[in-house]
């Protein structure tokens, strides 16, 4: 599997857990129905948020990346739902080519 794959598999999936937290925190604060989302949803976002930013160095590394580009991919996790616009971004300007380089390389 390439890099920029896993990058991307990654980059989505903290997306998703994202939006979950926030559609979990809705139903826990604002209606006041259910704490499962917050309970499901955050930890699968902790998760995710660790594996993101590990795999965005490695993928900055292993993609020689400018450093702005692997600070910008890391810092881009914390706002909600950023990384899913930086994914589509970078692979636009070429940081995240398609099928070019292997993780076992």
């Amino acid at each position: 599997m390439q890099i920029a794959t896993v990058f991307t598999i990654i980059a989505r999936f903290e997306a998703f857990t994202w939006a979950g937290l926030l559609v979990g925190m809705f139903l826990k604060y604002t209606l006041e129905s259910t704490e499962i989302g917050v309970w499901l949803f955050g930890r699968l976002h902790g998760f995710a948020f660790l594996a993101y930013f590990v795999t965005a160095v490695i993928t900055g590394l292993r993609l020689r990346w400018p450093w702005w580009a692997t600070i910008l991919a890391v810092l881009s996790s914390i706002p909600p739902l950023v990384t899913l616009p930086l994914e589509l971004w970078f692979r636009k300007i070429g940081l995240l080519p398609q099928d070019t380089e292997t993780i076992n390389a």
